[in-house]
């Protein structure tokens, strides 16, 4: 497997992770075991926003280009639609705060929506002795 191979994988893997932390709230108000898995994720995303850090998975893929011999991204569907989004161009410290907060509005949204589906489908139930 080549080495250009690998770094689209880590990019599209980054993307679909990205898409998880910001939507997979949705998956929390369909099925709440989600939460399980989303909550630490987003927790993660909304992190290295605010924080203004670095995932490992942009050096990783970074690395992994150079190996190749590229340069830059060029041609090539990953590199046009995939990437502009990961590494938008002029992205500051302030935008990206702005994204985190935008993470966790979004989130928290759709666990509050999962919570009262949660707390209505919950049948009430009182003594053993009014139990038919």
């Amino acid at each position: 497997m080549s080495v250009r191979l690998l770094a689209d994988g880590v990019v599209v893997l980054h993307t679909l992770f990205v898409v998880f932390v910001v939507a997979g709230g949705a998956l929390v108000v369909w099925r709440p075991r989600f939460a399980f898995v989303h909550l630490p994720a987003a927790l993660w995303g909304a992190w290295i926003e605010l924080a203004g850090t670095t995932c490992p998975l942009t050096p990783l893929e970074n690395q992994w280009r150079r190996a190749a011999g590229d340069a830059g991204y060029q041609g090539g569907f990953v590199e046009h639609y995939i990437i502009p989004v990961l590494y938008p161009d002029g992205l500051t410290p302030r935008m990206q705060v702005a994204f985190g907060i935008v993470v966790i509005a979004i989130n928290v949204g759709l666990y509050g929506l999962a919570w009262r589906r949660a707390r209505n489908r919950r049948p009430i139930r009182g003594p053993k002795y009014f139990r038919r």
